[in-house]
C-alpha cells in the first residue's frame, strides 16, 4: 500500500492548510490529453493550459459524453480561445473496441460544453489518426517522458496497448479520471461514466501493466465547485478563469442540483500538479466486461492488476489550487 501525506477527503482544512503553494517546475512534463469535451473536460484542458508545468504535446479525441465530431470540434474551440494554435489536435475513436457507443449525453448543454460562447477552431484537426500520431510520438521521445492525462472512455489508449505495445509501453504513466471504488456509479450501482462506455478498453489498460493512476469518483465527488468559486474566477479578470466560471455555470444551469458540482476530470489535472493533496493506495483490480449494469465495475480481486488508485483528496486545497494557477494565468 502507497500513502501520500495528503488528509482524509472529508476533513476540514484548518488555516494552515488552504492554500497550497504553485510549485515551480525545473522542466515541465510533456503531456498529452486525451479526451472527449465536456464541461469537466473543458475545465481540465484549459487548466492544463493555464498551467507552466505541462507542455502538451498534442490533444487527443474519444468519443464518449458526445459524438467524436463534436468531441474533437470543441478541443480546437478550446485552443482557438486559450490562443494556442501551436497545439494540434488528432482525432481518435468514434465507437468502443467492441460493443455499441453510449447514447450522447444532455448533462452538457448546447455543443456538449454548455452552450458557452467559445471561437470556432483556427487550427483544423491533423490528417493522422489519434492512435497513429501517438504511436509515433512516443517512439521519437525518451521512454518514460511522456504522460497521459486521460479524460474519457480508454479507448485510444487501449488501442494504443493492443495494436502498438512497443510504443505504449514508453508512456511515462498514465493518469485517468474512472471508476468507482467505495462509492455508489454514476451509470450504475458500480460503474461509472468513462469505464463503463467501454468496459473492454479500460480492462485492456488495467491489465497492460503499464504506470496507471487512477482518479475515481472517490475523490472526484469530493471536489467540488461552489458558486463562491465561480466568484472567485469571474472577478479575477483573467480569461481563462472567466471561462472556467461560465463552464461551471452552466454545469449549475444544467442539474436540479445548483449549489455544488463535482469537477470530475480537473481532478487529473490536479493530481498531477499536486499528488501531495491526494490519498493514494495501490489497490489489485479487475474490470467488469459483462452486462450492461455491470459493466466497467472495478473489483478488488487479488487476482487483478496492481493500480494506483486516489481515495482522497484535500478538496478545498484542491479548488483552491485550480483557481489560483486559472488566475494566474
Amino acid at each position: 500500500m502507497v500513502k501520500s501525506n495528503a488528509l482524509s477527503d472529508n476533513r476540514t482544512l484548518g488555516p494552515e492548510k488552504a492554500s497550497t503553494p504553485i510549485m515551480p517546475h525545473a522542466k515541465p512534463r510533456v503531456t498529452i490529453i486525451d479526451t472527449d469535451p465536456g464541461i469537466d473536460d473543458a475545465i481540465g484542458i484549459l487548466l492544463a493550459l493555464a498551467s507552466p508545468a505541462f507542455t502538451i504535446a498534442g490533444i487527443t479525441t474519444v468519443a464518449g459524453n458526445i459524438g467524436i465530431e463534436t468531441t474533437t470540434r470543441n478541443a480546437g474551440r478550446l485552443l482557438a480561445f486559450a490562443g494556442r494554435e501551436d497545439v494540434p489536435v488528432f482525432q481518435g475513436a468514434a465507437a468502443p473496441l467492441s460493443r455499441p457507443g453510449p447514447e450522447p449525453l444532455n448533462l452538457h448543454g448546447e455543443g456538449g460544453i454548455g452552450g458557452v460562447d467559445l471561437p470556432d477552431p483556427i487550427r483544423e484537426p491533423e490528417g493522422l489518426n489519434a492512435v497513429e500520431w501517438l504511436a509515433g510520438f512516443l517512439l521519437d521521445q525518451p521512454a518514460g517522458t511522456v504522460d497521459v492525462l486521460a479524460l474519457g472512455p480508454l479507448t485510444n489508449i487501449a488501442r494504443l496497448v493492443l495494436g502498438q505495445p512497443d510504443a505504449a509501453k514508453r508512456i511515462g504513466r498514465i493518469i485517468a479520471m474512472g471508476g468507482a471504488i467505495h462509492e455508489h456509479g454514476n451509470v450504475g450501482p458500480r460503474s461509472e461514466f468513462n469505464l463503463w462506455a467501454d468496459p473492454e478498453a479500460a480492462a485492456a489498460v488495467v491489465a497492460s501493466r503499464l504506470p496507471l493512476v487512477l482518479i475515481p469518483l472517490d475523490v472526484t465527488r469530493r471536489v467540488r465547485a461552489t458558486r463562491a468559486l465561480v466568484e472567485t474566477l469571474s472577478a479575477s479578470g483573467k480569461p481563462l478563469a472567466s471561462m472556467v466560471g461560465s463552464l461551471i455555470e452552466s454545469y449549475f444551469e444544467s442539474t436540479a442540483n445548483r449549489e455544488s458540482r463535482p469537477l470530475h476530470d480537473p481532478c487529473v489535472m490536479l493530481f498531477a500538479l499536486a499528488p501531495e493533496l491526494f490519498r493514494v493506495e495501490e489497490l489489485s483490480l479487475s474490470v467488469d466486461i459483462g452486462s450492461v449494469e455491470e459493466a466497467g465495475a472495478l473489483t478488488i480481486d487479488g487476482s487483478g492488476t496492481p493500480v494506483q488508485v486516489a481515495l482522497g483528496v484535500e478538496g478545498l486545497a484542491a479548488l483552491d489550487l485550480l483557481a489560483r494557477h486559472l488566475a494566474a494565468s
